[in-house]
């Protein structure tokens, strides 16, 4: 453990390779697979990076330093690991900004991030005046860890140089060789095309948030009906889901409510949300038809003239007739099924009218039909997508179930907390699909 008292990423070291010892061409391959395979993993930067380290250290170096160019052209100090007799500490004392790359300084850090060549670097390398801020950071690093002898190489993506890898040994005297070199060279490759595929995954994660925030719609307000809706993208970083809810007027006095889920975890699945949202609004609106109809022309329409290949959803109509009271219309395609509370507590899910999903050329195997159900005083709906319910652990059924004792208990809370405590109780913690979720309250 060193004297800061940074956090200990691992345990107690194991015991270092022999002074005169250097890996073997078995070793070395062995070591590159092991990268590759941490590396590909998953999308996280950080986590990768970590992993990649605890392979290197202490075999091969007794500090690891990893500095990154950002998108913007700014450099930091993103890792410091140091390994002790105590396992493998961050250094966060030493990480943070860094100067500008020296477009010009023949100091081996600076032509590593420059994408120039990989370097060794001895005790003497950084002890004259420094030629640029970077070899003032560079000095500060090996005279603080006690650096004697250094490998540098460039971590370059495939189109363009996204850092530079330290590794450096204080505790050993045998310096690195032209092969030690090489290896480091070939990790800084391997850690590029990663670091560059995750910086493409986390572009395409926000142009798709934009997206499904742009596209996620102002509640309509309806005399007596209390109304919310969330939306929740999926933990991991890299998927970015298709789910989307929307609710509408309609020329006819109904409200439109509808809850989807375009198929996939990408921005294409993103986009055929934004399709299938916007084509349902115009059919919807333009066409005073029973629910089922309106779906099956939606299904026609985008097996013709999208990219888009399954979809399940539910579209539904809510009426209040002169006497007061309150009808929903609705038609399924493939959806899980929506939730009805009654305000003593009693659920019911609404399967009726379940069709297949949409993505099938017409006619479909098996006719869609619209269910018509008078909604009680102060009961509640429920719409919501199979990320709330669904799990690796457990049987669809249990999450069913979930949602339906987790309802049933938070339904004399208001919408708004009724919806963020139902997110928070129900939604499985293995859970990696995005969430949609729309709540309305009727009036007494």
């Amino acid at each position: 453990m060193n004297d800061t008292g940074g956090e200990v990423l691992a345990g107690p070291a194991p015991a270092r390779l022999p002074p005169t010892r250097s890996l073997s061409e078995l070793e070395r391959l062995a070591l590159l697979a092991d990268t590759t395979a941490q590396l590909i993993s998953n999308h996280d930067v950080d986590v990768s990076l970590r992993r990649v380290v605890q392979l290197v250290l202490p075999r091969l170096a007794d500090w690891a330093v990893i500095d990154l160019i950002t998108d913007k052209g700014d450099v930091a100090r993103h890792l410091v690991v140091q390994a002790g007799p105590d396992g493998l500490s961050l250094r966060e004392d030493l990480q943070g900004p860094m100067p500008p790359v020296s477009v010009a300084s023949p100091m081996p850090l600076s032509r590593a991030l420059r994408g120039v060549a990989s370097n060794l670097a001895g005790p003497d390398t950084y002890q004259g005046v420094p030629d640029s801020g970077i070899a003032v950071e560079q000095r500060r690093l090996f005279q603080v860890a006690g650096i004697k002898t250094a490998a540098i190489a460039p971590i370059r993506g495939p189109h363009e140089v996204l850092g530079a890898i330290t590794l450096g040994r204080s505790d050993r005297p045998q310096g690195f060789t032209t092969a030690d070199l090489a290896l480091l060279q070939d990790m800084g490759r391997r850690i590029g095309l990663a670091l560059e595929n995750a910086r493409h995954f986390q572009r395409q994660r926000q142009v798709a948030e934009t997206m499904q925030r742009y596209l996620l719609p102002q509640l309509p307000r309806l005399p007596g009906v209390e109304m919310t809706a969330r939306y929740l993208s999926a933990p991991d970083a890299s998927y970015v889901g298709g789910d989307w809810y929307d609710a509408f007027p309609l020329p006819f006095g109904d409200t439109a409510l509808v809850i989807g889920d375009v198929v996939g975890h990408d921005l294409e699945a993103a986009a055929g949300m934004a399709q299938l949202r916007n084509m349902l609004r115009a059919f919807t609106w333009s066409q005073d038809r029973p629910t089922h109809h309106t779906i099956q022309h939606l299904n026609e329409a985008m097996t013709r003239i999208t990219d888009v290949r399954m979809t399940t959803m539910i579209l539904a109509r809510l009426g209040l007739d002169a006497a007061g009271t309150w009808t929903l219309r609705w038609s399924s395609a493939g959806h899980p099924p929506p939730l009805l509370i009654g305000r003593d507590g009693l659920t019911r899910f609404l399967t009726e009218a379940n069709g297949m999903f949409l993505g099938l050329p017409a006619p479909s195997p098996r006719p869609r039909t619209e269910a018509r159900l008078t909604l009680p005083a102060q009961s509640t709906l429920v719409l919501y997508t199979d990320g709330l319910v669904e799990s690796r652990r457990q049987p669809l059924d249990d999450g069913l179930e979930s949602l339906r004792r987790h309802a049933a208990s938070l339904v004399h809370r208001d919408v708004d907390d009724f919806a963020d405590q139902l997110l928070h109780r129900v939604r499985p913690h293995d859970n990696d699909d995005d969430v949609a979720l729309l709540v309305l309250r009727l009036p007494s």
